[in-house]
C-alpha cells in the first residue's frame, strides 16, 4: 500500500464525506487528509484501527518482555510451572 496515493486535501474531504467513509470501509487503507499542503490527519476504517490497536499492545508486551529478559527478571518456566502446580494442590 503505497500513502501517496491516499493523499486528499480537507476540501476533498469536505466534499466527499460519504463516499470516503464507503471507500475506507471497502479497501481497508488508511487515507491521508493534508491542510495547507501539510499532512494533518489519518481517517482508516474501524477493523483496520482495531486491527492496529491489537498489533500495538502486542508490540508493548513483546517489548516488556525484552526488557524484563535484558534486567534478568526471569525464571525457569519449569520452576513456575512447578510453584502453580504446589499452589494449586494447597487449595
Amino acid at each position: 500500500m503505497k500513502l501517496s496515493t491516499q493523499i486528499k486535501p480537507i476540501s476533498y474531504l469536505k466534499a466527499h464525506a460519504s463516499e470516503i467513509v464507503r471507500t475506507l470501509g471497502d479497501r481497508g487503507e488508511p487515507l491521508v487528509i493534508t491542510q495547507n499542503g501539510e499532512p494533518k490527519v489519518v481517517l482508516q476504517d474501524i477493523d483496520s484501527f482495531e486491527t492496529m490497536q491489537e498489533t500495538m499492545a502486542l508490540l508493548k508486551i513483546l517489548a516488556l518482555g525484552n526488557r524484563q529478559i535484558e534486567a534478568g527478571q526471569v525464571q525457569p518456566a519449569a520452576d513456575v510451572i512447578a510453584r502453580l502446580r504446589e499452589r494449586k494442590r494447597d487449595r
